[in-house]
């Protein structure tokens, strides 16, 4: 049995939380293959909203395995937190959240570390979350991270504080003031780490791969989005890891020959948190509207999002790099009462025309060309049927299909599970 994909094609916040748990339904398993708590996935139903950070989004559903693969950073403070805030679901964790031994921990110096140097950056700050997500990738690729395998280990502290002593050597060297208590951080930690050492610690690799011989059902789930990939991301402004489809394969020790089908969630419209290009920004009433209809704020961090319209080169260029087989578009009904719409269909970049993605992005670079469409009137958010949506929609979904050359398989019309059209 293959695996399946769910991705964001953007620069996240794209709605993955929810498409997951509609699809959950058809899955024996989920698979949470990278990124940690920077991410945060909301899901709504039942007149209630569900934010998860780590934990994978089909642990709501009954008979779902959630498994947190090896490329995903786990910060124990904040899982046992999403763990308190689940409680009242009185969910089987130990039966249902399975951990991999190779996901690296974020230690509470990683934290640290992160404000540090996104506070030293100044105006050239990339918009970090301050998770400890970027320390902690380095830690792992310069092969000095703890992993929650070694939590299993005799000798996991005196592991601890040697890479605890590292990093505090490391924040001298930067020259801003940080306040912190490392004894009561470190007593918070441990308190976590004994809760993350009762959940079920598996070799993910083994369990996945026997689960694929054994014809189980697996959705691979994607944090962040695409433009935000370690390479391929408009960098520097990026995560610290491969939010692309090749990420899933090195996040679960899966081979690509065992890959199904590629699922690319999107906006109707584009959005991004914090610093970084953004060529169909809008600065006027329409973002404005875009904002507030849409409650774009961050899920982490509570940050406002940027707001602007359809970046369709941006889009083909992340459908292309991960393979898409399946598009969702998501908020198609935040743009209901827009009279016309735009899509960026082009740029010109340094004074010549392209339609490909570009090295630089940059404003000083990159002017989009639009194309007009449209707009419709019509509330979608009570719509359960595609033949029900309004032509101006569907010409728009259209459009999109044809430039990015895959079918739009799912129209979401609002925030809850059941607010979900299918095509």
């Amino acid at each position: 049995m293959a695996v399946n994909l769910l991705l964001g094609l953007q620069w996240g916040d794209e709605g993955k939380g929810k498409i997951v748990d509609v699809l959950t339904a058809n899955y024996d398993i989920i698979a949470r293959f990278q990124g940690g708590p920077n991410a945060g996935h909301t899901l709504i139903f039942d007149g209630r909203k569900h934010v998860l950070h780590t934990i994978p989004s089909g642990i709501f559903h009954e008979n779902a395995i959630n498994i947190v693969g090896n490329g995903v950073v786990i910060d124990p403070v904040i899982f046992r937190k999403e763990l308190e805030n689940l409680k009242e679901y009185n969910l089987d964790f130990k039966s249902k959240l399975l951990i991999s031994r190779k996901a690296h921990l974020i230690l509470p110096t990683h934290r640290l570390l992160d404000a540090a140097s996104e506070t030293a950056k100044g105006k050239a700050k990339i918009g970090s979350t301050l998770k400890g997500i970027g320390p902690t990738y380095m830690d792992k690729t310069g092969r000095n991270g703890m992993r929650v395998g070694d939590l299993e280990m005799s000798d996991w502290k005196e592991k601890y504080q040697a890479l605890t002593e590292k990093h505090l050597k490391m924040l001298a060297f930067f020259e801003v003031d940080i306040q912190f208590n490392l004894k009561e951080l470190e007593l918070e930690f441990c308190a976590a780490v004994d809760v993350l050492k009762s959940l079920t610690f598996i070799d993910s690799e083994e369990y996945l791969n026997t689960a694929i011989k054994n014809n189980k059902t697996i959705l691979a789930e994607g944090a962040q989005g695409s433009l935000l990939d370690i390479d391929f991301g408009t960098y520097p402004f990026v995560t610290s890891s491969n939010t692309t489809a090749a990420g899933a394969c090195t996040g679960l020790g899966i081979a690509p020959n065992k890959i199904g089908e590629v699922f690319g969630i999107f906006k109707a419209y584009t959005t991004r948190v914090g610093s970084g290009p953004f060529p169909t920004e809008l600065f006027d009433e329409n973002g404005e509207t875009m904002s507030r209809v849409g409650h774009e704020f961050g899920a982490t961090t509570g940050r406002p999002r940027r707001c602007g319209w359809l970046d369709l080169v941006a889009l083909k260029y992340a459908v292309q790099v991960n393979g898409v087989t399946q598009l969702m578009m998501m908020k198609g009904d935040v743009l209901s009462g827009f009279k016309t719409l735009k899509a960026c269909t082009s740029y010109n970049y340094k004074g010549k025309e392209i339609t490909h993605f570009p090295f630089n992005i940059e404003e000083h670079n990159v002017q989009p060309n639009y194309t007009e469409f449209k707009g419709w009137a019509s509330d979608l958010t009570t719509m359960t049927d595609v033949k029900k949506l309004p032509i101006e929609l569907l010409e728009y979904v259209k459009f999109i299909e044809n430039y990015v050359e895959v079918p739009v398989k799912i129209i979401s019309v609002g925030p809850d599970r059941k607010q979900t059209i299918l095509v």
